[in-house]
């Protein structure tokens, strides 16, 4: 059986847009059938058909982005950018790193598999709103890999269930700005909180200004308390993706933390 990691726009979605797309363009054809008077039926199929446009419109992204994502396609955007992170993770001999919001599992498998000397334990809350995803896919995926040096929990971002300096390395890819009411540097200095003197840290998101404040400070103000390597990179200059492809599947100001406390 193959590792099922499933796809960052679900299959659900694709149907359930397809369906709205459908309804709202019979409805729209029913009305401009129905009889009533002509102002009254310009503003309705207006609306209706706008609607229709909108939804149609938004099926066409979602499944532009399913085959850019889709770890069977040719693009598998997602493969890419979890292989292209876990390269930056390295664990000592028998040590333990953390990967936040783990998801299917895919990142916290990409770098145990790196890391055979060592393990990973990925943590996700596996909320309703991410039904296709649990902690019992992440350990079907890792043994369909052939992988036994990860462990899965159920744990929050916002407050990590373990102490300061704990694991040896740090990783997350794409969780952070889906938190909302949060500051996202409190959240990497809660995920940094956790991770030794010495380990490494490689976290991916969305770290637009507007999300996320000044990184350029953040990452002084770490060099202040003694981090000994701390770089952004942006993810969207050809290192994973392009500007315009990151443009159009909502990505842009995808950008990768990286370094050594």
């Amino acid at each position: 059986m193959s590792a099922n990691y499933k796809n960052w726009v679900p299959n659900g979605m694709i149907t359930a847009l397809t369906a709205g797309t459908a309804i709202l363009g019979a409805g729209t054809a029913a009305l401009m059938c129905a009889k009533m008077s002509p102002k009254l039926k310009m503003a309705l199929v207006g609306t209706a058909g706008a609607g229709t446009l909108a939804c149609g419109a938004m099926t066409a992204w979602s499944i532009y982005a399913h085959c850019k994502f889709s770890y069977n396609g040719n693009r598998q955007l997602s493969k890419v950018i979890v292989e292209g992170t876990a390269k930056y993770i390295t664990l000592p001999e028998g040590g333990i790193g953390l990967d936040v919001g783990c998801g299917s599992g895919a990142l916290t498998i990409a770098c145990a598999k790196r890391n055979p000397q060592g393990r990973m334990v990925g943590i996700d809350r596996w909320g309703m709103e991410y039904a296709s995803f649990s902690q019992q896919l992440c350990e079907d995926n890792s043994d369909s890999e052939g992988v036994q040096n990860t462990e899965f929990h159920q744990g929050d971002a916002c407050k990590l269930d373990y102490p300061d300096e704990y694991f040896d390395a740090v990783t997350s890819n794409y969780v952070y700005h889906n938190i909302t009411g949060v500051n996202k540097q409190e959240l990497l200095r809660e995920t940094l909180r956790v991770l030794k003197k010495g380990g490494t840290f490689a976290i991916h998101d969305i770290m637009s200004k507007a999300r996320y404040g000044d990184m350029q400070q953040f990452i002084s103000e770490l060099y202040n308390e003694g981090y000994e390597v701390v770089e952004l990179i942006d993810t969207t200059n050809g290192m994973f993706m392009s500007k315009g492809e990151a443009k159009v599947l909502g990505l842009s100001g995808s950008s990768l933390l990286v370094g050594r406390k």
